[in-house]
């Protein structure tokens, strides 16, 4: 299984994924975790799982249909986020099939390491 995980450790507030990152390898090590920038071309699999900070939400929660994400107002390309372009990249047909792990932004580490691990091994 192969999880792309987004975040920026510039961002205290869009940083938590990547430091997170190394407890999650060691407790789920057969779990691919490949760090990705949302904005970049990569190779996309039939089936992936994408892991990142959601505003608006106050638990770590696990989505399975991008279209439940509401689209955030855009005005010029730097507001063009990431649920914005995984919606693009579905509706061109490139995405099949997404999961998301959502964070929210005042998670602890500690939590939210806990609570991904058990999204793990109840799938």
């Amino acid at each position: 299984m192969r999880v792309f995980v987004f975040g920026n450790p510039d961002l205290d507030f869009d940083s938590l994924p990547i430091k997170i990152l190394p407890e999650l390898q060691k407790r789920l090590p057969d779990i691919t975790f490949e760090v990705k920038d949302p904005n970049e071309e990569w190779e996309i699999p039939n089936d992936f799982i994408v892991m990142d900070i959601v505003d608006g939400i106050n638990q770590v929660t696990f989505f399975d249909d991008i279209e439940k994400f509401e689209s955030s107002p855009k005005i010029t390309l730097h507001d063009f986020d990431a649920g914005s372009y995984l919606k693009y990249l579905k509706k061109l047909g490139k995405i099949k099939k997404i999961k998301i792990i959502g964070l929210p932004p005042k998670i602890s580490e500690k939590e939210a390491v806990t609570k991904i691990t058990a999204i793990f091994q109840a799938n």
